[in-house]
């Protein structure tokens, strides 16, 4: 079957075959978020510990981009020409092997010679998750019928979300108590639970498998850009989200080292904060069960990429106003709330949009080109933010700052954006792009 809208195709996968892919998709990515929140920030910890630098909880943010940049070709060629299952089963596959070797070595390096098997580590795990991420995007209607992917993607958000509650409460408890190692004793066991969980999943692939990505790589890929050339709304949200990712590491970075050191408040009002964020996640995930797919789509795109502006202004004032520990919690913590909100928002109305229009023989390559332009600035936000911390700018003007450009830099592009809705309804809907 085919929608009428860029020849997307679909599978006949009845209801309640997708609810049983829901059910195993949210348990599996309930497990491997959990334990990869946690490793995270247990990571983070020790780092700052050991080293004192800022950049300690923003490596990741460097190493991802580049490798996403590095092998965004490959990752979206591929995608389209082997079947998802088969690329995601090798990808956890690889996880795991680098998470053995990782758990023998990374005690045999002392302060900052510990970031060496970190880095290596972390790239391994970057190009991992590259594969497997953009193979879980292209693979989703696959998985449930197009009336089942609003739920999936809700549902599939709100289990990452609520793993990102309960996450920084067992981190510090764990981190605390018995130390990093058992941190990543956690990630093997959650990789080899995702392993066995994928191998229960089945992907009904309705069309033959894209060959003709084989052999001239970089002239195949350019199919993908060429899609998001037509695709006008693609274009101003991608335009709009390089700044906004760019912005948020500072929210990623800033948070720890602002309230650990420079408000010097210790390590649970972080774990509140970032508590704070997965709540709003996971309540705005279960709202977008409740809000019909078809409508309000304009509400849904715009309110959360003004608000985020305000929520960053907030956010600085009461780091500037001297709250002691107990006020930055509950204040701090509202306000998270609602970046989470319109966090969960945005993110699943574009991913809808994205499953139910992009045409499956371009998903891989749609996928990998968008989820690397939204994190190629990223590297440069961490090293831009950790420079102005590091050089002690206090926490609350940036903040504040950020909030404005933030709020201005979208208030200026939404004549563009209205333009590229009122364009997406009206064109494009017959439009063939051959790969």
């Amino acid at each position: 079957m085919k929608d009428n809208f860029n020849n997307t195709q679909y599978v006949a996968i009845t209801n309640k075959e997708s609810n049983w892919q829901i059910l195993k998709d949210v348990s599996s990515n309930f497990i491997s978020s959990l334990s990869s929140n946690m490793f995270t920030y247990g990571l983070g910890l020790m780092l700052l510990d050991q080293t004192g630098l800022a950049i300690s909880f923003g490596i990741g943010m460097i190493i991802t981009p580049i490798v996403g940049l590095l092998f965004l070709i490959p990752v979206g060629n591929l995608t389209d020409r082997y079947p998802h299952k088969k690329i995601l089963t090798y990808s956890i596959a690889a996880r795991f092997i680098a998470l053995i070797i990782f758990a023998f070595t990374i005690d045999r390096f002392h302060y900052l010679y510990k970031l060496i098997p970190v880095i290596i580590f972390l790239s391994i795990n970057a190009i991992s998750l590259n594969f497997s991420n953009t193979s879980y995007s292209a693979s989703v209607r696959e998985l449930v019928n197009k009336n089942k992917i609003q739920k999936l993607s809700s549902l599939t958000q709100g289990a990452a979300s609520l793993s990102a509650i309960l996450s920084p409460a067992i981190g510090v408890a764990l981190y605390s108590t018995v130390g990093f190692e058992i941190f990543i004793y956690i990630e093997i066991f959650a990789a080899l639970s995702t392993f066995i969980i994928l191998q229960t999943m089945h992907f009904h692939y309705g069309q033959p498998l894209n060959k003709s990505v084989e052999g001239a790589s970089f002239k195949n890929f350019k199919v993908g850009l060429q899609y998001i050339k037509h695709r006008k709304l693609i274009k101003v949200i991608l335009i709009v989200a390089l700044v906004i990712n760019f912005i948020f590491t500072a929210l990623n970075l800033g948070i720890p080292y602002v309230i650990k050191n420079q408000l010097h408040l210790g390590n649970a009002p972080v774990g509140y904060l970032q508590s704070g964020v997965a709540i709003g996640t996971l309540a705005g995930s279960l709202l977008m069960l409740l809000v019909p797919e078809k409508k309000w789509f304009v509400p849904k795109l715009i309110l959360p990429l003004l608000s985020f502006g305000v929520e960053f202004i907030l956010l600085g004032v009461i780091f500037l106003n001297s709250l002691n520990s107990m006020q930055l919690i509950i204040w701090g913590t509202v306000i998270m709330v609602l970046i989470g909100l319109s966090v969960a928002s945005l993110n699943i109305t574009i991913q809808v949009r994205l499953q139910k229009t992009v045409p499956t023989y371009l998903l891989g390559r749609v996928m990998a080109l968008l989820t690397t332009a939204n994190t190629s600035v990223m590297p440069l936000g961490t090293l831009f933010y950790t420079f102005l911390f590091q050089v002690n700018f206090k926490g609350g003007y940036l903040f504040v700052i950020n909030g404005i450009v933030m709020l201005a830099y979208t208030t200026l592009l939404l004549t563009k954006l209205f333009d590229a809705i009122r364009s997406e309804r009206v064109t494009s809907k017959n439009k063939n792009y051959s790969a």
